[in-house]
Parts: structure tokens; C-alpha cells; sequence
């Protein structure tokens, strides 16, 4: 029997600690490997302090190496838990760990539920594709996930792919989107029941463990008002600005104030690229030139005036909206309508508020603005 260090090494850059997306020896887990004779032992520090977390890594080195290396190997494994890293008081933004190959992350938010920002999320998505853009969504309501009903792939799955030695989840796709749900994991008639670690680290795997390829666009479609996964996805992620749904109403309208504070707060520090005011009005098929405005009139516009916040857009109440959503195939992917248009003129006025902000802000990736087929477009 003969091996290398380098042979440890390299059987070790096939495990990934969940949640961190990178191997072991690439996130520098491993702090010392000791050879001699037909013994090898390994010292890894973690970030999961659990027994069960220490126990699945260690058998997993032990697999790797004795499947890799050699099967005689006497391995011995020595796993600490990472000391939490106290962060600095002063610090004013918070950095999340960037994904390769995915250029612009927009986070779709909105202070109060019911108010539509799912189906705008699915929409933008759409449109954006249709420019001609490599999209993906990431469903991170996860207590009423329900990207995977509109986009109608209700019944797949994600599938395992081997990257680099790595196991990783292939998103779903469809209509031109790449979509990572829990709904994809969990039972329809059963409620998600989580407290906020196990909810924020079922978003990181998500995130970390999925093989989302080349992205133009990574939109996020949060959950309603401010909390646990908010922060989270912060933290975990360098997010280039958030976009604000909601309704006229007053009561929607002072949810969505507090959610532009949340990304506003000093030490989160996300851009609001704007907001975009849905069920803006109602119009009857019989009479198509009336706009009958049942929950205000131009709420949101006012709001992004007093906040100095960009107004994106607005999407009128039609029940047609809501029956493509339902079946899985929303408006955006019609041709020539007004509901078209619609999301058109929102996400070009989104994707001209991210340029301004990776122009003037410490920017994820530098962008610039080109006239595809008559749609602005941002490009790397």
C-alpha cells in the first residue's frame, strides 16, 4: 500500500459540508492531515456544532477516503465545531457569499402577504427571459411556496447532478426559467413548521447545493413582511437590490413602508430599486375604457414619491392574471396584450433602476444597458 497526502486531500475535495457550497478543502475545513504508514488522521473544523453533523462528516471522510484512496487505511477523524466569529459592531453592510456565475440577484419582497408579489415575481421572470436573458427564481417563501404551481411543474423534481465530485440539485425549468421550490420537497397537504434556523438553513442548501449554471438574473421571491428568512438571505447572499410589491390600500401600503426599511437599515444596506403598485384597478370586459379603483388610487406611486423610491410600474386587478397563475402559465408569456406590456415596462424600468445602482453603488457585477429587439437589457 502506497498514497500521498495529496491523495487525502483530493478524495476530501469531494465532500461539502451542506449549506457551504464549496468542498471541504475548499472552505478550509481541514486544518491538518497527518500520513503515516497505513493510519491517516484527519482534523476538520465545521460550523454545525451538532453530534449528528460531526458523525455524517466523519463517515463521509472515512467513505471517501478508503473509496478513493485505499480501503485499508486505519482513518481517525477529528471534528471540532467552528467557534462563532463575533461580527463587527461598526460593520455597515452586511456580505453575503457570492454564487459563481450568476450575475444580478434581485430580492422580490412585499411588508404584507396577499398583495401579488408572486405572481409579479413569476412575471418579471418571464419577461425577462423573453429579452433573452438566462433567469432563475428561487422560491424562498417557505411556508407557502408556490413558484413550482406557476410555472406548472407542480409534479417534477429536481435532479441530482455530479459537479466536480460534488452532488448538487439541478433546478427545475421551464418557460426559459431555471426555479428551485421547497415545494418541490414537501407535501401539499402538509404545513411547513420550522423555526428560523431550520428554515434559514433549507434556504442556504437551496441556494449553496443547487447547480444554477450561468444566470443574467437570480430573482428571489421572499415571503411577506420582515423576519428571519429576510435576514438570511442577506447575510448569505450579495444581493443588488430589492424590489417592493403592493396594493393601494393604506394598510398594504404602510406594510410595504416597513419592508423599504428593512433593506434601508445600516447594516443591510440593500438598494430599493422600486416599487410596483398591483391590483392597481379593476376594468370590466363591457366596458373597457373605465378604471374603477376598488382598493385607492396611485397609493404606491405616492409612497415611492414620499420615500424617494423609483415607481415601477402598476399592474391592473384582471381576473385573467389570476386564472394563468392558477393553471401555470402566466400573462407575461402572451404576445402583444396590454397585461404583456404591462410587465414589460416594469422590468425594463427595473433592469434601467439596477443599472443606476451598480453604476453608483459598490456593485456585484458591473453592468451596462444594450437595446435588444427593441428591450433595454443588462448585460455583463
Amino acid at each position: 500500500m502506497s498514497f500521498k497526502k495529496q491523495d487525502i486531500y483530493k478524495a476530501l475535495e469531494t465532500i461539502t459540508e451542506p449549506g457551504e457550497g464549496k468542498s471541504l478543502v475548499e472552505n478550509n475545513n481541514v486544518t491538518n492531515v497527518v500520513a503515516f504508514g497505513n493510519e491517516v488522521i484527519v482534523d476538520v473544523t465545521i460550523s454545525n456544532p451538532t453530534l449528528q453533523a460531526k458523525k455524517k462528516i466523519e463517515g463521509e471522510i472515512k467513505k471517501a477516503i478508503h473509496s478513493q484512496v485505499d480501503e485499508s487505511i486505519d482513518v481517525k477523524v477529528n471534528v471540532k465545531s467552528a467557534p462563532k466569529q463575533k461580527k463587527e459592531e461598526n460593520s455597515n453592510l452586511i456580505k453575503g457569499k457570492e454564487i459563481p456565475n450568476i450575475q444580478n440577484i434581485i430580492a422580490i419582497a412585499s411588508g404584507k402577504g396577499g398583495v401579488g408579489k408572486s405572481t409579479i415575481t413569476a412575471n418579471t421572470a418571464i419577461t425577462l427571459a423573453k429579452m433573452g436573458f438566462k433567469v432563475g427564481v428561487l422560491d424562498a417563501d417557505i411556508y407557502g411556496p408556490s413558484m413550482h404551481l406557476m410555472f406548472d411543474v407542480e409534479k417534477e423534481k429536481p435532479l441530482s447532478v455530479n459537479i466536480n465530485g460534488r452532488s448538487k440539485m439541478k433546478p427545475v425549468e421551464n418557460y426559459g426559467v431555471k426555479l428551485l421550490s421547497l415545494g418541490f420537497f414537501t407535501n401539499p397537504d402538509q404545513a411547513v413548521i420550522w423555526r428560523g434556523p431550520m428554515a434559514s438553513k433549507a434556504l442556504n442548501q437551496l441556494i449553496f447545493d443547487a447547480d444554477w449554471g450561468e444566470l443574467d438574473f437570480l430573482l428571489i421571491d421572499l415571503p411577506p413582511g420582515t423576519g428571519d428568512v429576510h435576514l438570511s438571505i442577506v447575510q448569505a447572499v450579495p444581493i443588488n437590490g430589492a424590489v417592493i410589491v403592493s396594493t393601494p390600500q393604506n394598510i398594504a401600503l404602510a406594510d410595504a413602508k416597513k419592508g423599504v426599511a428593512m433593506f434601508q437599515q445600516e447594516s443591510i444596506q440593500v438598494p430599493v430599486l422600486g416599487i410596483v403598485e398591483n391590483m392597481a384597478y379593476f376594468t370590466p370586459d363591457e366596458l373597457p375604457d373605465n378604471k374603477y379603483y376598488i382598493f385607492g388610487k396611485d397609493g404606491a406611486k405616492h409612497l415611492a414619491e414620499d420615500i424617494q423610491t423609483k415607481f415601477l410600474g402598476e399592474v391592473p386587478l384582471v381576473q385573467s392574471i389570476r386564472e394563468a397563475g392558477d393553471v401555470g402559465h402566466p400573462v407575461a408569456l402572451q404576445v402583444n396584450t396590454p397585461l404583456e406590456k404591462a410587465f414589460s415596462d416594469i422590468t425594463k424600468e427595473m433592469v434601467s433602476e439596477l443599472l443606476k445602482r451598480n453604476a453608483n453603488l459598490p456593485p456585484t457585477e458591473v453592468v451596462r444597458i444594450t437595446t435588444m429587439s427593441g428591450c433595454s437589457a443588462v448585460k455583463k
